[in-house]
């Protein structure tokens, strides 16, 4: 079983960067998808970006392409972020989940972390 733990989140301003990480244990993390999903208070939770287990593949939300890498380290059993030219829009907690496949659908993720909060001021 992998457990899964955000960091990086915090308050930023309008135009500028963040970059969160997703530290894994447990289970073979090399062998899972990782994924990037957010969630606004009282919304849905929405995807944001994907990635494959060997890294090759990456998959995005339209509101993430141009602005968002991810990326991750196999050896050190983590996954990041990189958000840069943030809009208040981005304002979210943001989950990282583990799976089979790069998809962009919750369900087809099986395990979650607690969650960052990022907070983009005008």
């Amino acid at each position: 079983q992998v457990q899964l733990v955000e960091s990086g989140g915090g308050l930023v301003q309008a135009g500028g960067s963040l970059r969160l990480s997703c530290a894994a244990s447990g289970g073979t993390f090399s062998n899972v998808a990782v994924a990037w999903f957010r969630q606004d208070p009282g919304k849905e939770r929405k995807f944001v970006a994907a990635i494959s287990w060997s890294g090759d593949s990456t998959f995005y939300a339209d509101s993430a392409k141009g602005r968002f890498t991810i990326s991750r380290d196999n050896a050190k059993n983590m996954v990041y972020l990189q958000m840069n030219a943030l809009k208040t829009e981005d304002t979210a907690v943001y989950y990282c989940a583990a799976g089979a496949l790069v998809r962009a659908r919750e369900d087809d993720y099986d395990y979650w972390g607690q969650g960052t909060q990022v907070t983009v001021s005008s």
